[in-house]
């Protein structure tokens, strides 16, 4: 927390981790402060000892929030939903909960991390745009198949959730990373219904202290 009393996000203004937290700190009116950390800089600052203290797994994002620091993006969620409930991220009746967990799982276990940039730095330069499209495009072609049957305007039914702060930035990424979405209709539908939303514009990444002028929007 800082002097007066708001939480710290560190944060990077393309990590789509980093953006589904930001999403849930607007729906939620959370004022905070961004610190940002820049993944590329000098080798990626998210690799200093200052950062490294503060999230041992090196990675953002980071909140300081009521005296603790939390890393995973679905963990600070998870504590915002318990501790400023309002509105609801999580669905109250445990089925559709459960939905809302499984679909935010699989973007947050199942896709991301496979595109992720350390992975990429794996595979080699000349191999990273068809290893990215191919493993959001095996989760996307799963999810597509989930969202048909539990989709409603979001994707569990018509209030937003947990798995819309997730999807956005992964269809964000399947962008970036220039797949073809003409076969997953669903996902298209609400995430061009969820970027209306003013929470998902101000936490866009085009749009956070450290966007690089040329990105800015």
């Amino acid at each position: 927390m800082t002097e007066s009393g708001k939480p710290i996000l560190y944060s990077y203004f393309r990590s789509s981790c980093s953006w589904r937290v930001r999403i849930a700190l607007a729906l939620k009116s959370i004022d905070y402060e961004t610190v940002p950390i820049n993944l590329i800089k000098d080798g990626g600052q998210q690799f200093s000892k200052e950062f490294q203290a503060l999230n041992p797994m090196k990675q953002v994002p980071a909140l300081k929030i009521d005296g603790i620091t939390i890393g995973q993006s679905l963990a600070i969620i998870e504590y915002l939903e318990e501790t400023r409930p309002t509105p609801r991220l999580l669905p109250q009746d445990p089925k559709k909960r459960v939905l809302v967990r499984m679909i935010s799982d699989l973007i947050a276990g199942g896709i991301q991390p496979l595109q992720n940039l350390s992975i990429l730095k794996q595979v080699g330069q000349e191999n990273q745009l068809a290893w990215a499209q191919k493993a959001i495009s095996s989760g996307f072609n799963a999810l597509e198949q989930i969202l048909q049957s539990t989709a409603g305007k979001y994707c569990v039914g018509d209030e937003v959730s947990m798995a819309d702060l997730c999807l956005v930035p992964q269809v964000a990424n399947a962008e970036r990373y220039k797949v073809d979405l003409t076969p997953y209709p669903t996902i298209s539908r609400i995430n061009k219904a969820l970027l209306a939303l003013e929470a998902f514009q101000v936490s866009h990444p085009c749009r956070q202290p450290d966007t690089p002028p040329e990105l800015r929007a």
